[in-house]
Protein backbone atom coordinates (compact mmCIF):
# COMPACT_ATOMS: atom_id res chain seq x y z
CA UNK A 1 0.00 0.00 0.00
CA UNK A 2 3.29 2.20 0.14
CA UNK A 3 4.14 4.66 2.99
CA UNK A 4 1.34 7.08 3.91
CA UNK A 5 2.51 10.84 4.95
CA UNK A 6 -0.25 11.72 8.42
CA UNK A 7 0.38 10.93 12.52
CA UNK A 8 -2.84 8.44 12.39
CA UNK A 9 -1.67 4.37 12.45
CA UNK A 10 -3.21 1.93 10.80
CA UNK A 11 -6.01 0.07 13.55
CA UNK A 12 -9.69 -0.29 14.61
CA UNK A 13 -11.44 3.27 15.02
CA UNK A 14 -14.13 3.18 17.90
CA UNK A 15 -16.72 5.43 17.72
CA UNK A 16 -19.53 5.94 20.94
CA UNK A 17 -23.00 5.79 20.52
CA UNK A 18 -25.78 6.98 23.14
CA UNK A 19 -27.13 3.42 22.85
CA UNK A 20 -24.87 1.25 23.00
CA UNK A 21 -22.20 3.51 25.29
CA UNK A 22 -24.40 5.07 27.42
CA UNK A 23 -23.30 7.76 30.26
CA UNK A 24 -22.78 5.35 32.85
CA UNK A 25 -21.02 3.27 30.78
CA UNK A 26 -19.07 5.14 28.13
CA UNK A 27 -15.83 5.46 29.82
CA UNK A 28 -15.64 2.11 30.82
CA UNK A 29 -16.15 0.57 27.37
CA UNK A 30 -13.83 3.12 25.79
CA UNK A 31 -10.98 1.96 28.38
CA UNK A 32 -11.79 -1.60 26.99
CA UNK A 33 -11.47 -0.80 23.75
CA UNK A 34 -8.69 1.34 24.25
CA UNK A 35 -7.29 -2.08 26.13
CA UNK A 36 -7.56 -3.86 23.33
CA UNK A 37 -5.92 -1.77 20.87
CA UNK A 38 -7.88 0.73 19.60
CA UNK A 39 -5.88 3.58 17.82
CA UNK A 40 -8.62 6.31 17.29
CA UNK A 41 -11.85 7.41 19.57
CA UNK A 42 -15.00 9.44 18.23
CA UNK A 43 -16.89 11.03 20.56
CA UNK A 44 -20.30 10.60 19.04
CA UNK A 45 -23.59 12.03 21.15
CA UNK A 46 -26.71 13.29 19.34
CA UNK A 47 -29.06 13.27 22.43
CA UNK A 48 -26.95 14.62 25.47
CA UNK A 49 -27.11 17.85 27.02
CA UNK A 50 -24.32 20.60 26.35
CA UNK A 51 -23.04 20.13 30.05
CA UNK A 52 -23.53 16.46 29.87
CA UNK A 53 -21.62 16.28 26.52
CA UNK A 54 -18.75 18.53 27.93
CA UNK A 55 -18.42 16.50 31.44
CA UNK A 56 -18.47 13.04 28.88
CA UNK A 57 -16.20 14.42 26.28
CA UNK A 58 -13.67 16.15 28.54
CA UNK A 59 -13.37 12.71 31.00
CA UNK A 60 -12.62 10.65 27.33
CA UNK A 61 -9.70 13.51 26.49
CA UNK A 62 -8.11 12.61 29.81
CA UNK A 63 -8.47 8.77 29.20
CA UNK A 64 -7.27 9.11 25.72
CA UNK A 65 -4.50 11.52 26.74
CA UNK A 66 -3.61 8.68 29.11
CA UNK A 67 -3.60 6.04 26.08
CA UNK A 68 -1.55 8.39 23.94
CA UNK A 69 -4.30 8.11 21.30
CA UNK A 70 -6.49 10.59 19.89
CA UNK A 71 -10.01 11.93 20.29
CA UNK A 72 -11.99 13.06 17.41
CA UNK A 73 -15.82 15.25 18.69
CA UNK A 74 -18.04 14.47 16.31
CA UNK A 75 -19.68 17.40 14.42
CA UNK A 76 -18.29 19.71 17.14
CA UNK A 77 -15.34 21.76 16.70
CA UNK A 78 -16.50 24.29 19.45
CA UNK A 79 -16.52 21.38 21.88
CA UNK A 80 -13.05 19.54 20.55
CA UNK A 81 -11.75 23.24 21.06
CA UNK A 82 -12.50 23.61 24.66
CA UNK A 83 -11.66 20.49 25.86
CA UNK A 84 -8.42 19.76 23.90
CA UNK A 85 -9.35 16.80 21.62
CA UNK A 86 -6.75 16.39 18.67
CA UNK A 87 -9.69 17.23 16.19
CA UNK A 88 -13.20 16.73 14.89
CA UNK A 89 -14.75 14.45 12.28
CA UNK A 90 -17.68 16.38 9.63
CA UNK A 91 -20.33 15.10 7.19
CA UNK A 92 -21.07 16.87 4.51
CA UNK A 93 -24.16 18.93 6.24
CA UNK A 94 -21.77 20.27 8.94
CA UNK A 95 -19.61 23.23 9.45
CA UNK A 96 -16.94 23.27 7.12
CA UNK A 97 -13.39 22.19 7.23
CA UNK A 98 -12.31 25.32 6.16
CA UNK A 99 -14.46 27.12 9.27
CA UNK A 100 -13.21 24.04 11.34
CA UNK A 101 -9.44 24.28 10.51
CA UNK A 102 -9.36 28.25 11.34
CA UNK A 103 -10.91 27.02 14.63
CA UNK A 104 -8.85 24.29 15.83
CA UNK A 105 -5.66 25.14 13.69
CA UNK A 106 -3.44 23.26 11.23
CA UNK A 107 -2.15 20.25 13.79
CA UNK A 108 -5.84 19.31 14.38
CA UNK A 109 -6.65 15.68 13.11
CA UNK A 110 -9.75 16.75 10.87
CA UNK A 111 -12.03 13.52 9.12
CA UNK A 112 -14.54 14.50 6.56
CA UNK A 113 -17.12 12.36 5.49
CA UNK A 114 -17.28 11.15 1.90
CA UNK A 115 -19.93 8.68 1.39
CA UNK A 116 -19.27 6.72 -1.82
CA UNK A 117 -17.81 10.03 -3.71
CA UNK A 118 -14.46 10.17 -4.83
CA UNK A 119 -15.20 13.81 -5.90
CA UNK A 120 -15.78 14.26 -2.28
CA UNK A 121 -12.67 12.80 -1.21
CA UNK A 122 -10.85 14.94 -3.46
CA UNK A 123 -12.07 17.88 -2.62
CA UNK A 124 -11.67 16.91 1.08
CA UNK A 125 -7.79 16.11 0.52
CA UNK A 126 -7.61 19.29 -1.44
CA UNK A 127 -9.07 21.74 1.41
CA UNK A 128 -6.99 20.22 3.92
CA UNK A 129 -8.65 17.09 5.51
CA UNK A 130 -6.66 14.55 7.74
CA UNK A 131 -8.56 11.78 6.60
CA UNK A 132 -11.28 10.06 4.70
CA UNK A 133 -14.22 8.29 5.29
CA UNK A 134 -16.00 5.82 3.12
CA UNK A 135 -19.33 4.07 3.95
CA UNK A 136 -21.71 2.62 5.14
CA UNK A 137 -20.13 -0.46 3.19
CA UNK A 138 -22.61 -2.72 5.01
CA UNK A 139 -26.03 -2.45 6.69
CA UNK A 140 -26.30 0.02 9.54
CA UNK A 141 -28.04 0.62 12.72
CA UNK A 142 -26.27 4.05 12.99
CA UNK A 143 -26.15 5.24 9.66
CA UNK A 144 -29.61 3.35 8.37
CA UNK A 145 -29.97 6.02 5.34
CA UNK A 146 -26.16 6.27 4.49
CA UNK A 147 -25.72 5.59 0.64
CA UNK A 148 -24.28 2.19 0.20
CA UNK A 149 -20.22 2.50 -1.06
CA UNK A 150 -18.23 -0.64 -2.71
CA UNK A 151 -14.84 -1.90 -1.38
CA UNK A 152 -13.38 -0.26 -5.02
CA UNK A 153 -13.69 3.30 -3.80
CA UNK A 154 -11.02 2.29 -0.76
CA UNK A 155 -8.33 1.03 -3.58
CA UNK A 156 -9.33 4.23 -5.48
CA UNK A 157 -9.25 6.87 -2.88
CA UNK A 158 -5.39 5.80 -1.92
CA UNK A 159 -4.31 7.49 -4.71
CA UNK A 160 -5.26 10.94 -2.48
CA UNK A 161 -2.52 9.86 -0.15
CA UNK A 162 -4.72 10.22 2.84
CA UNK A 163 -5.82 7.84 5.92
CA UNK A 164 -8.93 5.77 4.50
CA UNK A 165 -11.56 4.51 6.61
CA UNK A 166 -14.25 2.61 6.26
CA UNK A 167 -17.55 2.97 8.00
CA UNK A 168 -20.92 1.19 8.37
CA UNK A 169 -21.88 -2.12 9.85
CA UNK A 170 -18.62 -3.40 10.23
CA UNK A 171 -18.40 -6.65 12.09
CA UNK A 172 -15.49 -8.91 12.84
CA UNK A 173 -16.84 -11.00 9.97
CA UNK A 174 -16.83 -8.79 7.67
CA UNK A 175 -14.28 -6.38 7.81
CA UNK A 176 -11.08 -8.50 6.15
CA UNK A 177 -12.60 -7.37 2.63
CA UNK A 178 -12.15 -3.58 3.50
CA UNK A 179 -8.38 -4.07 5.09
CA UNK A 180 -7.49 -5.81 1.48
CA UNK A 181 -9.38 -3.25 -0.65
CA UNK A 182 -7.28 -0.06 0.99
CA UNK A 183 -8.89 0.66 4.60
CA UNK A 184 -6.53 1.99 6.83
CA UNK A 185 -8.90 2.17 9.87
CA UNK A 186 -11.73 0.68 10.56
CA UNK A 187 -14.70 2.84 12.16
CA UNK A 188 -16.94 0.34 14.34
CA UNK A 189 -19.64 1.29 16.64
CA UNK A 190 -22.11 -1.51 17.24
CA UNK A 191 -19.73 -4.20 16.61
CA UNK A 192 -17.07 -2.86 19.10
CA UNK A 193 -19.59 -1.80 21.65
CA UNK A 194 -21.84 -3.53 23.81
CA UNK A 195 -21.96 -6.11 26.46
CA UNK A 196 -19.16 -6.04 29.40
CA UNK A 197 -15.71 -3.98 29.49
CA UNK A 198 -14.17 -7.74 28.92
CA UNK A 199 -16.22 -8.55 25.69
CA UNK A 200 -15.39 -5.18 24.30
CA UNK A 201 -11.46 -5.63 24.70
CA UNK A 202 -11.66 -9.31 23.32
CA UNK A 203 -13.44 -7.69 19.87
CA UNK A 204 -10.96 -4.67 20.08
CA UNK A 205 -7.81 -7.13 20.30
CA UNK A 206 -9.30 -9.57 17.44
CA UNK A 207 -9.84 -6.17 15.12
CA UNK A 208 -6.29 -5.44 15.73
CA UNK A 209 -5.16 -9.22 15.17
CA UNK A 210 -6.82 -8.58 11.62
CA UNK A 211 -5.04 -5.34 10.87
CA UNK A 212 -1.56 -6.76 12.35
CA UNK A 213 -2.22 -9.93 9.89
CA UNK A 214 -3.25 -7.58 6.55
CA UNK A 215 -2.05 -4.12 7.03
CA UNK A 216 1.39 -3.94 5.84
CA UNK A 217 1.94 -0.38 8.15
CA UNK A 218 0.56 -1.87 11.08
CA UNK A 219 2.50 -1.55 14.24
CA UNK A 220 2.05 -2.45 17.96
CA UNK A 221 1.80 0.82 19.70
CA UNK A 222 4.48 0.75 22.70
Amino acid sequence: MGTLNHPLRPGLYAITDNRLTPPDTLVASVEAALAGGTCLVQYRDKQSTSAERLRQATDLNALCQRAKVPLLINDDPELALRIGAAGVHLGQDDVTLAEARALLGPDALIGITCHQSLNLAEAAAAGGASYLAFGRFYSSQTKPGAPAAGPEVLTDARQLGLPVTAIGGITLSNALPLILAGADLLAVVGGLFGGSPNDIEQRARQFSRLFASHHPLFTTPE
